[in-house]
């Protein structure tokens, strides 16, 4: 079976392609309970627009928890050159969205088109094309239509606070790369998919009560800060692992976080992380991560007592034009199996 046709991969390429920067996530939350519903579960969304699914199980509840809103954009003001000024969703450089290719979501429905670019994009014409700072007042939004003013942008519909997403460039290789935007976190969603898919069929047994949660607010910094099961006694973040500098995590591993900006991860957690994953022979490393956050760090804050964790595939270029390998998605998968069989 070619990589493209896998149930994970084929699930992570929907996700992707679905637009959600926080804030805008009611479609692809929908994609995700109409999913689980179809695999004989009962999601049920939270007043923050997060979903919740319970696979079953009882005893020492236990919650993974993805995040499916994605870095983005929204329109901050309307120029008097027919562009649009923006103001960034979640936290990027702004190299890497120079030049992608975008989308405007109108208040009123309709979307357009144009793409992200500096206020000096031409070397033929600005003397300051390669050294201009690109910074967010540097940028700005061409619209594919004919628009040359403020008045032209007003008339089709484009006002201030409209969301803006950004091209995912989706691409599944034959040697089983996924190649896209926003895998941080697509594909921790589309591996929780297929743990609840081998839940559904008996491939996998909860050992304890599972809950999913898909958080809808991550990228900004209180994703699940709230409407956690009451009951639940531990918290495992299912997000990327990151790649570069001297961490051991690559694109095939599944990564356990030992700590990150928020501080060290509960010490029981990493190792029964670490012990499952030789259990179940899957390849993994341990690494720290300086400039981290995750989403069981907006539950601590939250004032949650619960035990909590980290945990997910290795992601290159995070918050850029990111690139994972099936074997990494793989790998999370047989840990997050092997664990709640525990």
């Amino acid at each position: 079976m070619k990589y493209s046709e896998m149930y994970i991969v084929k699930k992570l390429v929907d996700l992707a392609n679905i637009p959600s920067p926080s804030g805008f996530t009611n479609t692809v939350v929908g994609y995700l309970e109409s999913e689980l519903q179809e695999l004989g579960f009962s999601p049920r969304r939270t007043r923050k627009g997060a979903l919740v699914a319970e696979l079953g199980g009882k005893g020492r509840p236990l919650v993974l928890a993805a995040h499916v809103d994605t870095l983005g954009a929204m329109v901050k003001s309307l120029k008097p050159n027919g562009r649009l000024e923006i103001t960034n969703v979640g936290g990027f450089t702004m190299n890497s969205i120079e030049n992608e290719n975008c989308v405007i979501h109108t208040k009123t429905g309709k979307s357009f088109t144009g793409t992200i670019q500096s206020i000096s994009p031409s070397v033929h014409v600005f003397e300051n094309a390669r050294t201009l700072e690109r910074k967010i007042s540097n940028m700005e939004i061409r619209v594919d239509e004919l628009v040359r003013s403020e008045e032209d942008l007003k008339n089709l519909g484009i006002e201030a606070g409209d969301f803006v997403s950004f091209d995912p460039r989706v691409m599944v290789t034959d040697s089983g790369f996924v190649k896209s935007r926003h895998l941080d976190d697509k594909a921790s969603a589309a591996i929780l998919l297929e743990l609840a898919k081998k839940v559904s069929s008996g491939e996998a047994i909860c050992g304890r009560k599972i809950y999913l949660f898909f958080s809808n607010y991550e990228e900004v910094g209180h994703g699940a800060s709230a409407a956690m099961p009451d009951d639940c006694e531990e918290i495992i973040s299912v997000d990327m692992g990151a790649i570069g500098d001297t961490l051991k995590t690559d694109e095939f591993v599944v990564s356990i976080c030992a700590k990150d900006s928020g501080g060290p991860y509960d010490h029981s957690i990493v190792k029964g992380l670490i012990e499952t994953a030789k259990k179940v022979k899957a390849e993994y490393s341990v690494d720290i991560y300086p400039f981290y956050g995750s989403d069981v760090e907006a539950s601590l804050r939250a004032g949650y007592d619960v035990r909590f964790g980290l945990v997910g595939p290795g992601v290159e270029a995070s918050h850029g034009y990111e690139r994972t390998h099936y074997r990494a998605l793989e790998n999370t998968l047989k840990l997050l199996k092997g664990y709640i069989e525990n």
